[in-house]
């Protein structure tokens, strides 16, 4: 298939823990943030949404506070642009410009999201990371990657997770569980597997991107998907 011209990546904000029970594991950033640059230096044009369930899980303290959920996803969003940052100073570190856009204005710490700009950033040969979301509570950060991905006009969507594809149950419970290597959207939507929320997953199918579930702690397989070499599981 051969190396794809430009690609949106989802993180989940957990990789950024390693093995810490929640915050930013140093080490880890690092070495992520070293795939991501040895992609880039393959010549292809990276956009990033990550998470940030790290930080901070809305769900978990609109059940203990009482807070309303429209805020504790405000709050979460805050959280995915503290990772984002995270991010963008250990690629600078490898000598990778990049640029953080976010859906909320914060304009001391990041730009605002504006389409074309982040386009032109990619073109010249910037990462750029898309923090906060999509500025908007009760979507995901699945959805906001879908939308970014969209609106940059990406060619695939490479999702990193901790198993290497999408399986028929619980791979890390079921020793006989089995991975797909392709699905379409109708499967992955009708048989409720694990890959995006259902918002992301029919955002996709609308506008034809395929997204491709892979190992992120496997040393490497980020690099392959984004080459196109056949790795998780492609859904399309």
């Amino acid at each position: 298939m051969g190396a794809y011209k430009r690609i949106l990546i989802k993180l989940s904000g957990e990789a950024l823990q390693g093995s810490q029970p929640f915050g930013i594991d140093p080490a880890e950033v690092h070495r992520i943030s070293q795939e991501i640059v040895e992609v880039h230096r393959q010549g292809v044009q990276i956009g990033l949404v990550v998470g940030g369930g790290n930080i901070f899980r809305g769900r978990d303290i609109v059940s203990q506070l009482g807070i309303e959920p429209a805020t504790a996803d405000n709050m979460g969003m805050l959280a995915t642009v503290i990772n984002s940052l995270a991010l963008q100073a250990a690629m600078e570190k490898m000598g990778v410009d990049t640029r953080v856009q976010t859906a909320i204005p914060m304009e001391q710490v990041a730009e605002p999201f504006i389409r074309r700009r982040a386009i032109r950033h990619m073109e010249k040969e910037r990462i750029v990371i898309f923090g906060a979301g999509t500025g908007n509570p009760f979507f995901t950060t699945d959805t906001a990657a879908t939308l970014r991905a969209v609106e940059i006009e990406a060619e695939v969507i490479l999702k990193g997770t901790k198993v290497d594809g999408v399986y028929d149950s619980d791979p890390m419970t079921n020793e006989n569980a089995r991975r797909f290597a392709t699905l379409t959207y109708d499967e992955v939507l009708k048989g409720r597997y694990r890959v995006m929320d259902a918002t992301a997953v029919s955002l996709s199918m609308e506008h034809e991107l395929p997204i491709i579930v892979f190992n992120l702690k496997r040393h490497g397989e980020l690099v392959k998907a984004a080459l196109g070499e056949p790795v998780g599981t492609r859904v399309a």
